[in-house]
C-alpha cells in the first residue's frame, strides 16, 4: 500500500531545496600539508639519514675501484687496502673521482627524501617540507643574514683555527678541476640536499615528538658530528659548522619554513664558492710572501668520507 508521508520524504532530483549532501557526493580532499605535522616519522628520517651516509661510502668507492685497477692495484695484493687508500688521498684524478661521486649521492639522497615525505607521490612535496615565501623582501633579509653569518664563521675559525689543514683543504688544493667542482656542488646541490635532510626531513618529526629546543640540540649534534672527521682537528672550523646548524635550525623553528635556511645556506656557500675559484687567480696577481691561510675552511658542505 503506498504510503503519501513516505513519499514526500524522498527529495525530488529537480528541487534543489530538498538534496541534503551526503558523504557519497563529496570526492576525495587532497591531503593537507604543515611543515611542523609531518606525515612521516622519527624512524623513516633516520633511516634517511643513514642511508645517505652509506651512498657517500659507496658511490666513491664505486668510481674509484675501476680507476685503482686500471693503476695496476689488484685485489689478490696483500697490501691492497693501504695502496687503494694511498691512491684515494694522493693521485689527483683519484681525488676529484671521489668529489664528483658526491653529485650522485646528493641525488639519490634527494630522489628519497621525496619518497619519504610525499609518501611515495601522494602528498605534495614543496609545501610538507616548509619551502613557503612570505613577504616581498624575505630573499634580500635572510641574504643579510647570510652574509652576517659568514663573517661571523670566518671571525671564529680564525680565532679557534688550527694550522694543520683539514681534510677538505687538501682535497681543495689538489687540483684546479676538482676546487672547481667542490665550489659547484656548495651552490648547486648542498644548500638543498643539506636543509631538506637536516631542516626539513629530521627537525620536523623531532619537535613534534620532543620540541622544538630538543630539536634544534639534536639537529645540531647530528650535522656538526658528521662533520667532525672532514674538518678535525680544526676546533675553528667545528665551531663555526656548529654555529651555522644553530642558527638555521632557530630560523627553522622560529619561522616554522625551510625557504629561509635554504636562502642563508646558499648565500653563506655561495661566498665560499666564489672565494675558491677567486683565490688561485688573486694569488698570482698578488704574490704574498708566505701562504694564506684561505676561507675556504669554512666550506660544511660534503660528507667526504676516506
Amino acid at each position: 500500500m503506498f504510503n503519501s508521508t513516505e513519499a514526500t520524504a524522498i527529495p525530488f532530483a529537480d528541487d534543489p531545496a530538498s538534496y541534503t549532501p551526503s558523504a557519497f557526493d563529496a570526492g576525495p580532499k587532497p591531503p593537507t600539508a604543515n611543515p611542523d605535522d609531518p606525515a612521516w616519522g622519527i624512524g623513516s628520517a633516520i633511516f634517511v639519514w643513514i642511508f645517505s651516509l652509506v651512498l657517500m661510502a659507496i658511490i666513491p668507492l664505486l668510481l674509484l675501484l675501476p680507476y685503482a685497477s686500471s693503476k695496476g692495484l689488484h685485489t689478490s695484493d696483500p697490501n691492497y687496502v693501504k695502496a687503494l687508500a694511498d691512491l684515494a688521498l694522493g693521485d689527483k684524478t683519484a681525488v676529484l673521482l671521489q668529489v664528483l661521486a658526491i653529485l650522485p649521492s646528493h641525488l639519490l639522497t634527494f630522489a628519497l627524501i621525496w619518497l619519504v615525505v610525499t609518501r611515495l607521490g601522494k602528498r605534495p612535496f614543496w609545501a610538507s617540507i616548509g619551502w613557503r615565501r612570505s613577504g616581498r623582501f624575505e630573499i634580500w633579509l635572510w641574504a643579510g643574514v647570510g652574509l652576517g653569518l659568514f663573517i661571523v664563521g670566518s671571525t671564529i675559525a680564525w680565532l679557534l683555527g688550527s694550522a694543520k689543514p683539514t681534510q677538505l683543504e687538501q682535497i681543495i688544493n689538489s687540483s684546479l678541476a676538482a676546487r672547481f667542482s667542490i665550489s659547484i656542488l656548495a651552490v648547486g646541490t648542498a644548500p638543498f640536499v643539506e636543509e631538506f635532510m637536516y631542516r626539513g626531513l629530521l627537525y620536523a618529526p623531532l619537535q613534534k615528538l620532543a620540541g622544538a629546543p630538543i630539536a634544534v640540540f639534536l639537529v645540531l649534534v647530528l650535522f656538526t658530528v658528521i662533520h667532525v672527521p672532514q674538518y678535525w682537528p680544526n676546533v675553528g672550523v667545528i665551531a663555526a659548522v656548529a654555529l651555522l646548524s644553530i642558527v638555521l635550525t632557530t630560523v627553522r623553528a622560529y619561522t616554522h619554513r625551510l625557504l629561509p635556511c635554504i636562502i642563508i645556506h646558499l648565500v653563506f656557500n655561495g661566498i665560499q664558492a666564489a672565494l675558491l675559484i677567486v683565490e688561485p687567480y688573486a694569488h698570482r696577481a698578488l704574490p704574498a710572501p708566505e701562504p694564506v691561510n684561505p676561507t675556504f675552511i669554512l666550506l660544511p658542505l660534503l660528507h667526504f668520507i676516506r
